[in-house]
């Protein structure tokens, strides 16, 4: 593998002091009560929000009640513009509409899309499978509502990254199972697909920098703790029946990341049933290294990337 460079182990040691492994429940809840804010040191390092787009808030359905979303639309944009429906990783305990910012603006931003980003109940308190039910909720009613933001409701795709690369992904199957709103493509960052951990990267890169085995197990606890709710396809997408009918989709993953073998064989399971994929492996590269955006080399790389796909499958039919 690519040797890790000295920015990339900077983050890992950093992050390794405020790791969920060894959190008690009350701990990650005290988490959650704190509010990130924008400031000029957060900003440079999650990137912070992007010039011409505008932003308003909102809240949308969610499996039991209304959660916040928040909606980005490029500023001065003409006429119905595609949907994207952005839902943040954290591990499903973690992640705040403020903190995706930067990604959520830079989509809408890049390519000419409404982006609606997702704030789901998270875990401990909400377990498995309360995110994945709010994300559905709310995808139904974003895109009946499409018009009220200038945006095309069948025009829709979904992206999100680590347990919202998860929640992404079990969300194309629930539209599928459930005849939902059609998803056009799907946007796969790094995404846990197997909540049994049958990846063999999971011991290949147990100490991995930003996210480490006992993480992983951590977050799995907190999320599923029932091991036989954990084989269910709307926790572990990989381990779906039948995998035909789901849309196209984009699935990027990190060299120095113990689920990134999760990604790896989801694009495997795809292919079989017939769904087009595009998967690049980003060398050198930890998990989350997008959330990084000026201190991983790879991520200008991965969002052009994201927004060049997003751009192609999301262009109107007389267009493509």
């Amino acid at each position: 593998m690519a040797k890790l460079d000295l920015r990339v182990r900077l983050i890992g040691r950093a992050l390794r002091r405020i790791s969920v492994t060894g959190k008690s429940e009350e701990q990650i809840l005290t988490d959650q009560q704190r509010t990130v804010e924008h400031n000029p040191v957060l900003d440079w390092v999650l990137g912070g929000l992007a010039a011409g787009v505008d932003v308003t808030n909102d809240t949308a359905d969610g499996g039991e009640g209304r959660i916040p979303v928040r909606i980005y639309r490029p500023h001065n944009a003409q006429g119905l513009l595609p949907l994207v429906i952005l839902i943040h990783g954290g591990g499903w305990t973690s992640g705040t509409l403020n903190t995706y910012d930067w990604l959520a603006s830079k989509i809408a931003k890049e390519t000419g899309a409404v982006v609606v980003s997702l704030d789901y109940r998270l875990a401990p308190t909400h377990r498995w499978p309360a995110a994945a039910e709010d994300c559905y909720a709310a995808l139904v009613d974003v895109a009946a509502r499409a018009a009220q933001w200038q945006a095309d409701g069948g025009r829709i795709a979904v992206v999100g990254d680590s347990a919202g690369g998860n929640l992404a992904a079990v969300l194309t199957l629930m539209a599928r199972d459930r005849s939902g709103p059609p998803i056009t493509f799907q946007g796969l960052i790094y995404p846990a697909t197997d909540l049994t951990l049958g990846s063999a990267s999971l011991e290949e890169n147990a100490d991995a920098p930003v996210l480490t085995k006992s993480d992983v197990l951590a977050f799995r606890r907190h999320y599923v703790p029932d091991d036989g709710d954990r084989s269910n396809p709307y926790a572990s997408p990989l381990l779906a029946a039948d995998h035909s009918g789901l849309p196209p989709a984009l699935i990027q993953v990190a060299e120095h990341d113990p689920i990134r073998d999760d990604g790896l064989r989801y694009a495997e399971v795809l292919r079989a049933a017939g769904v087009p994929v595009r998967v690049t492996t980003y060398v050198g590269m930890p998990h989350g290294y997008l959330a990084f955006p000026r201190l991983c080399r790879s991520a200008p790389q991965a969002l052009a990337e994201l927004c060049s796909e997003l751009q192609l499958a999301l262009a109107p039919a007389e267009v493509r």
